[in-house]
């Protein structure tokens, strides 16, 4: 059974979940397969359907996985934030607060997550040129994305994590991954959501994203 949300509230209201993951009740399988069976219905460049989807529910292999998103979590770094990155990030200051708020929420509830869900493509793209990078992250991400929307429908929450970054080819180790052929897209926490009623996000105004003819 799905959520009844129409195609424009199911896009503005699949949020980032961490504060409201109900760590109590298991995902059945049966629900995570129907959401792969959408996300493989995403576009995919030149049809290769390069896509995996690792599952981790199984309690020992689950710990592990979650002690390696804390122990990565620290090592993780990104491009250095600019002006207009620290502008956006406080437009709406409470938004911001509330991201890292949720995020202290996960991590000291990481272990009780009951699923984990890791997306992969094959084809390493380490130091590619751009063009190259572009055709592999872009037949994987509209799948991930495709997948969380399935799993809002049926009132699952997600959020989108890196954090296996630093530490992916142990990750893929610790999966029985071959870490030279296939790339760990992304660590996604996956429970059923506590209620289901969110809402769209505050966000910039549109006349600072939106660009007619040039820039």
């Amino acid at each position: 059974m799905t959520l009844d949300l129409t195609p424009d509230e199911l896009l503005s209201t699949t949020r980032a979940v961490r504060k409201r993951l109900d760590f109590t009740r298991p995902v059945p399988r049966t629900l995570i397969e129907e959401c792969v069976d959408l996300a493989v219905q995403a576009p995919t460049g030149r049809n290769r359907q390069r896509w995996h989807f690792l599952v981790v529910t199984e309690p020992e292999r689950r710990r592990a996985v979650a002690d390696l998103f804390l122990r990565a979590l620290p090592l993780s770094t990104g491009q250095p934030l600019t002006d207009q990155d620290h502008w956006r990030m406080n437009y709406h200051p409470e938004s911001t607060a509330g991201v890292f708020d949720g995020l202290r929420h996960l991590i000291d509830n990481i272990h009780r997550v009951p699923a984990f869900v890791i997306p992969a493509v094959e084809g390493r793209t380490d130091h590619a040129p751009v063009s190259v990078q572009a055709g592999a992250w872009g037949s994987i991400l509209p799948a991930v994305w495709s997948f969380m929307l399935a799993a809002r429908a049926r009132g699952l929450g997600t959020t989108w994590t890196t954090a296996q970054g630093p530490l992916e080819a142990e990750l893929a180790q610790v999966l029985g991954v071959p870490y030279d052929e296939v790339m760990l897209a992304a660590f996604i926490p996956l429970a059923y959501t506590i209620g289901t009623d969110f809402k769209p996000a505050r966000r910039i105004p549109r006349e600072r994203v939106l660009h007619w003819d040039r820039w």
